[in-house]
């Protein structure tokens, strides 16, 4: 019945929300906000992951380590992450599949935009964890060394914790960001929200009802992350700890 009322707004009104009564539509839409979700987690995991090793590999003793990290980071910060896409879609993959004798590419578009987003984000992530770490007081980091923690040890137990802390609004914003970058893997053909909105309007021609589909979707979504992020910001919170 629900479904029925869109099909009558769309007869009587003008108003044809397609997603809501054609079942086409309606799945290959839904298809398309999964594969966004999906690209979000999976960028989202992966970008932290990178942030937090590139954090510690900028304290390295080796002075080429220190620098391979710097160049990572001033590459993927410095330039447009759509540049960036296409790069790795079409000239890293054209490179690794001549040079591994491989025809038809190395990966799909889906997991050159996975690569792509999370060095991408992972480079931003880098910088705020190092910024986190260097606010972690010499004094802890001093204590907890005679108790014989080892270097390993103190990142993973001492220094790693409490610089997330301090660090995480500002993680929180990348990560935002960076869900709303999903978008860009439209220009290499994922079917993600805004590649089979694009689909649906082309076919419909329903291009207003469609923009407004996606801005609400697009704000639940971030809506739904900035819930989540500040639910956990605040339930990891210590007491007095990066507070004046």
């Amino acid at each position: 019945m629900v479904w029925e009322w869109f099909r009558w707004l769309a007869e009587t009104k003008g108003i044809n929300l397609t997603i809501f009564y054609d079942d086409w539509d309606r799945g290959r839409f839904f298809a398309g906000v999964r594969t966004t979700i999906h690209l979000s987690t999976i960028c989202i995991i992966l970008s932290i992951l990178i942030g937090i090793l590139g954090a510690w590999l900028q304290k390295s003793r080796f002075r080429i380590v220190r620098g391979l990290v710097q160049a990572y980071i001033q590459f993927f910060r410095n330039t447009p992450p759509l540049v960036q896409i296409y790069f790795f879609y079409f000239a890293v993959d054209a490179l690794l599949s001549d040079y591994m004798g491989i025809s038809g590419g190395i990966l799909g578009s889906y997991g050159w935009a996975v690569i792509s987003l999370s060095f991408f984000a992972g480079a931003f992530n880098a910088e705020i964890f190092r910024a986190g770490i260097e606010a972690v007081p010499e004094s802890t980091i001093e204590s907890a060394e005679s108790l014989g923690y080892t270097n390993a040890q103190i990142y993973r137990y001492v220094t790693l914790p409490l610089a997330f802390r301090v660090c995480l609004p500002a993680l929180n914003g990348n990560l935002i960001n960076l869900v709303k970058s999903t978008t860009i893997a439209y220009a290499i053909a994922v079917p993600e929200t805004l590649y089979v909105s694009n689909q649906i309007w082309s076919d419909e021609l329903n291009v207003t009802e469609m923009m407004y589909v996606m801005w609400l979707t697009y704000l639940l979504l971030v809506g739904a992350l900035v819930w989540v992020m500040h639910r956990w910001e605040k339930s990891i919170r210590v007491p007095g700890f990066g507070r004046r």
